[in-house]
């Protein structure tokens, strides 16, 4: 077995550390390696964490795409002791609390027109599942049931779910599970390295590739089709950008065939380009938007659809029984989530966290491009607050630079994310222009030091 000392570390909190990392199946990990070197983590403040050796470690991905708020915002912390000391849970079957039609209210206020009804789930994998079931619903609203077809892309990530990694085209995610759900066909993915290495911002080329989707219809007829659900920014497969004009055909052709546009946006919501929403960012508006993560900035886990109001009118107002959707879960609009969401879009609005983002969109860019001259760099990506770093993968060992850059970051004192041999990088949005630059003068000591 895996075991661990009791320890003392100047600078460190006492802890009683496990003596046993047997136990616990981590998900999406390399277990065994970890638990041969683990990297634990006993607090956070701000921009940091604090690893159990005493060491502060820069958060470089908000956690996982989620800490955008920085870790601990009183803000948060104070509505949940607030809410834990009045109401600790109430079922949104048939019943519910003022806090959540509060948090819907204010969802509603910063998603654009005319996307008002939302429906509460717990996570990002909940909310893609959940979108894709109400896409078939208001279809079969309609009396147009013939559409049960869904579209996801290459390479897009929709969370871990059947319907998530059916729509979803990570092959890994899904080698190992069957047949998944029937009637679901992919889109080309948009990376292309020949055409728009080192792009920032939004590359120039591939707009056109929103024109597979007419390929897709011509195969399938467009009254099969539900919907198609993209990432606007695809971030799990290592921050892939939509080309110019990309999301904006996809769009046109959907509005042509009757087909429904939704959006996960459960990394780019709340802040992640400097505005609530990549449709907001890109000005094009969906149907469905999938959030999470960002809601209640990681501290508990929540998430939402939000809806354009006909689709909600169409289900609600055709319904020959008084339950118009079958559909929910125990934890859906739980007291203590929507606290901590009220307290995170507190925490957003009074320090103009969206605006911050913005405001250092540059030097964040000029960081990350400036690395292009390291040793195995092949490629270098960003928007917003955003960014990825493409290694050449190592011969006979793909993976093996990333796994390596993720560990040597922990040693010096950040924490990144890596997909394969794309390290990704998505801080949160409290970051500073001296922060940034002291991430950049780690990273390059990170890459200067790979094989």
């Amino acid at each position: 077995m895996a075991l661990l000392r009791l320890h003392r570390h100047p600078g460190a909190l006492f802890m009683n550390r496990p003596n046993s990392l047997e136990h616990f199946w981590m998900p999406f990990s390399a277990n065994r390696d970890f638990k041969q070197d683990p990297r634990l983590i006993v607090s956070a403040e701000g921009m940091y964490y604090t690893s159990e050796d005493g060491r502060q470690i820069m958060d470089a991905t908000a956690g996982l795409w989620c800490v955008n708020a920085g870790h601990r915002d009183p803000r948060i912390t104070a509505a949940l002791l607030r809410q834990i000391d009045s109401l600790d849970y109430a079922p949104s079957f048939n019943f519910s609390h003022p806090a959540a039609f509060e948090l819907s209210a204010r969802i509603a206020a910063q998603f654009p027109e005319p996307m008002n009804r939302v429906f509460y789930t717990n996570s990002g994998s909940e909310s893609v599942d959940s979108a894709l079931k109400i896409a078939l619903a208001y279809h079969a609203a309609r009396k147009d049931g013939t559409r049960t077809r869904l579209i996801g892309r290459e390479r897009g990530y929709h969370g871990a779910g059947f319907g998530g990694i059916s729509v979803g085209g990570i092959v890994r995610n899904r080698m190992k599970f069957g047949t998944l759900l029937t009637g679901v066909d992919h889109l080309r993915h948009t990376h292309d390295l020949a055409r728009n290495a080192f792009s920032r911002g939004t590359p120039e080329h591939g707009a056109e590739l929103a024109d597979d989707l007419e390929r897709l219809v011509a195969l399938h007829d467009a009254s099969t089709i539900a919907a198609v659900i993209v990432e606007p920014m695809a971030g799990s497969a290592g921050v892939l950008l939509p080309p110019k004009g990309y999301l904006q055909r996809l769009r046109a052709i959907c509005d042509k065939y009757g087909i429904l546009l939704i959006f996960d946006e459960v990394i780019t919501a709340f802040g992640r380009l400097g505005t609530a929403t990549a449709a907001e960012y890109f000005g094009v508006t969906p149907d469905i938007i999938c959030c999470a993560k960002g809601l209640t900035s990681g501290v508990i886990p929540m998430g939402a659809v939000v809806v354009r109001d006909e689709i909600y009118e169409t289900i609600t107002g055709t319904s020959e029984t008084p339950i118009e959707l079958f559909h929910g879960y125990t934890y859906s609009a739980h007291p203590m989530a929507t606290a901590a969401a009220l307290g995170a879009l507190d925490a957003y609005e009074q320090d103009d966290m969206y605006g911050n983002v913005s405001a250092v969109a540059l030097p964040w860019e000029e960081m990350l491009h400036g690395l292009r001259d390291c040793p195995n760099v092949i490629d270098i990506r960003n928007l917003g607050l955003v960014g990825a770093i493409e290694l050449a993968p190592r011969d006979g060992a793909p993976g093996a630079r990333g796994t390596e850059a993720m560990r040597r970051a922990w040693d010096l004192g950040a924490m990144i994310r890596v997909t394969g041999d794309i390290i990704a990088l998505s801080p949160p949005l409290i970051i500073q222009p001296d922060q940034i630059a002291e991430l950049g003068e780690l990273l390059r000591q990170v890459l200067s030091s790979l094989r």
